[in-house]
């Protein structure tokens, strides 16, 4: 039993990860981006693409990191100089990074990992016979997450954090200030997909292999994660934002591998993406009563 929850968490960790990234385009920033179903794979690519060459861990998940922010500037840019919509604009960058990733992954649909060692392999090594490799993974995703949360947080208590949480609740107000509109989007969104493509290179690390079809419904994992965490915390300060995010993502596994387990409703695998679209639409129907609830209230 205690094997299973450590699993639930380092699934949770791992793509509360990439829920924070939908967190800010979605709910900072209120812009609708698809770009995290191709950033997201993008980021298995590029650390498969670094591992294979024999990148050390750190710069390759520097590359990582920048390669899905370049995606996001990518939406952004197509947004704001084209004027194509922002669900259109992340549709069209999700189509490219397809073939992208393809290229990375030089035209293979998937790459496994069995032959090189992942950052996973090297923390199990250091740290065998102390504990096993379900907790010493573990550990290492509590570390990585607290330290990117940490860092959210500062950046969203700095000028330009306030900016963009202030233009995702009144852009004519960020204007009428001077501020670019245009460069805030890029910032964000690019934020946004640099840790989307984080995720997806923790996820192919623990998962042993890059797929070009890993994002496959990732964007809708992590709405419902930022919307199970709305449930769990009711707060506007940053720090527990962030906080009911990884919550939240932590929660949608739980709830996952409770519908894959219940026998009696004899789900398969290929069900999943059948549970992520009802998880969603069962959410949204509870989150408009709740807000029918509080306006009666008011």
């Amino acid at each position: 039993m205690t094997e299973i929850f450590g699993i639930i968490l380092i699934e949770g960790l791992i793509y509360g990860i990439m829920a924070l990234g939908v967190f800010i385009s979605f709910r900072i920033l209120d812009f609708p981006d698809l770009t995290v179903d191709g950033s997201f794979p993008l980021g298995a690519a590029v650390m498969a693409a670094c591992l294979l060459a024999g990148i050390p861990f750190i710069p390759a998940f520097m590359l990582t990191f920048a390669a899905g922010s370049l995606a996001g500037v990518a939406t952004a840019l197509f947004h704001n100089k084209l004027k194509i919509p922002g669900l259109l604009a992340g549709i069209l960058t999700m189509t490219i990074l397809y073939s992208i990733n393809l290229r990375i992954q030089k035209f293979s649909p998937n790459i496994s990992f069995l032959r090189v060692e992942t950052l996973f392999d090297k923390i199990h090594s250091i740290m065998k016979g102390m504990m096993g490799s379900t907790w010493s993974v573990l550990i290492l995703l509590v570390l990585v997450t607290f330290v990117i949360k940490t860092l959210l947080d500062l950046f969203f208590h700095t000028d330009m954090g306030l900016t963009l949480g202030a233009m995702g609740d009144n852009e004519q107000m960020v204007i009428a200030q001077g501020v670019n509109p245009h460069i805030m989007k890029m910032i964000g969104i690019g934020v946004s997909n640099g840790l989307v493509a984080l995720s997806g290179a923790f996820a192919a690390q623990y998962q042993g292999q890059a797929d070009v079809n890993l994002g496959r419904g990732v964007v809708i994992m992590g709405l419902a994660s930022v919307m199970i965490g709305e449930f769990l915390i009711r707060s506007n300060r940053i720090s527990l934002l962030t906080l009911r995010v990884l919550l939240g993502s932590v929660a949608f596994r739980g709830i996952m591998f409770l519908a894959r387990n219940l026998t009696f409703l004899s789900l398969r695998p290929s069900d999943l993406q059948l549970i992520y679209g009802l998880s969603i639409v069962l959410l949204l129907l509870l989150t408009g009563r709740k807000q029918k609830k509080n306006k009666r209230s008011v």
